[in-house]
């Protein structure tokens, strides 16, 4: 199925996407402050993803929505992001929400790493002058100055961004020929059964409470993971991930609302860093992308 240019759309999706995302990470800190262990959360928020996505289309009628001639791809994108999805609800639990969410920004910086090392790709002074400015903004943020931020704390953040950068490229990729809801489908399939291991360790009974945290997480994930496909199936990564950086001001709500807890003046001195390293690459990838665009249309037919 071909991708569609709506970008509006993609940005509207994106801003839902991080709405529903804070909410999820916020059910997950609170979820581990109830000792519910990390891979028994992970799990349904797999699961019930998986199960509702696959009863709904089974009482529609339209289970050959999830046919896919690439089924190799989706178990990668599986792996990759089922790791990547262990460290950034990981994160959650050993460091403020507000730092932990700063942290996530610095995907856009592994991204172009990633297309330097690994695609070949060439990247100029614009975008490893970003590079270095989101390095510079983490160190603010989280160097042993501050002294509030525990190390392996924020390596797991770093680890997370880092398998995000993979994971975006490859969903956009997949948006290509796949409809977000199969993206999805398959992403939670495929790692649920392997997290279901687990949970003959991890696996406990809980409260009403608990079990409510647990099925919302499912809930929240899956709509938030279908809203950002989405948005990468109908906008550009470069488009769509201005959006993100929303998901900082949710975090910082909920954890002064729920925590009672603000960043301190580091993590503002260093986020804006961030942000705008993330924004100068976004930027830098419209430019070439737009001298990418005229350059065709000038090749002959």
């Amino acid at each position: 199925m071909p991708s569609q240019d709506r970008p509006m759309f993609a940005l509207a999706l994106r801003l839902l996407a991080t709405v529903l995302f804070s909410v999820m990470l916020l059910l997950v800190k609170l979820t581990g402050e109830r000792d519910i262990a990390l891979p028994e959360t992970l799990f349904w928020r797999q699961a019930l993803p998986a199960l509702a996505i696959f009863g709904w289309l089974a009482a529609r009628g339209e289970l050959n929505r999830l046919k896919t001639q690439r089924p190799w791809i989706h178990a990668r994108r599986a792996l990759i992001g089922g790791t990547g999805m262990f460290l950034t609800l990981g994160v959650v639990r050993l460091l403020p929400l507000a730092e932990a969410t700063v942290l996530g920004f610095t995907t856009p910086m592994f991204a172009v790493i990633l297309s330097a090392f690994m695609l070949k790709e060439k990247v100029g002074p614009w975008r490893w002058t970003a590079v270095l400015m989101g390095l510079l903004g983490v160190l603010i943020t989280a160097g042993p100055q501050t002294g509030d931020l525990p190390a392996f704390g924020v390596a797991v953040g770093i680890g997370a961004a880092f398998m995000v950068a993979l994971v975006t490229v490859q969903v956009r990729d997949l948006g290509r020929t796949e409809e977000p809801l199969t993206v999805v489908f398959y992403f939670s399939a495929i790692s649920a059964p392997v997290l279901g291991l687990f949970l003959f360790q991890t696996g406990a009974s809980h409260d009403l409470t608990g079990w409510l945290m647990l099925g919302g997480i499912g809930l929240t994930g899956l709509f938030a993971q279908i809203a950002m496909t989405a948005s990468l199936r109908y906008g550009s990564v470069s488009s769509v991930i201005v959006v993100d950086y929303v998901q900082l001001a949710w975090a910082t709500f909920w954890g002064w609302l729920v925590f009672n807890h603000m960043p301190p003046a580091s993590t503002w001195v260093g986020a804006p860093i961030i942000i705008g390293a993330s924004l100068l690459i976004a930027w830098r990838e419209h430019v070439l992308g737009k001298r990418r665009k005229a350059a065709e249309a000038l090749e002959p037919v």
